[in-house]
């Protein structure tokens, strides 16, 4: 699956819009990693085990965004783009969304 954050493709020819494709996952981590962290946060630093969580989350929600778009018969996405939220102390939603489409 070709995924791009631009609204085309350079060389390609978009010759069908399939649709709005998203995938999210809601992530947290366990409680020692939380303390850990809290530790940190008083002497300052990278927090390594939220970095690790985040891009693990990343990946699930892209992953679960190429399967929506595959389902809607789509090869490409366009116009890709990540967000993400805070939904409760130490876990975090990300989702990924785009246009799905069909390219030549």
């Amino acid at each position: 699956m070709l995924i791009v954050t631009t609204d085309i493709i350079p060389g390609k020819e978009i010759v069908e819009v399939k649709g709005l494709c998203k995938g999210s996952t809601v992530r947290s981590k366990n409680v020692g990693s939380d303390i850990g962290a809290s530790l940190k946060g008083l002497v300052g630093g990278e927090l390594n085990s939220y970095n690790d969580m985040l891009t693990e989350a990343r990946q699930i929600a892209i992953g679960r965004m190429v399967e929506d778009a595959e389902a809607q018969g789509a090869n490409a996405i366009v116009a890709m783009r990540l967000g993400s939220a805070a939904v409760m102390a130490g876990a975090a939603e990300i989702v990924a969304y785009g246009t799905a489409v069909v390219v030549k």
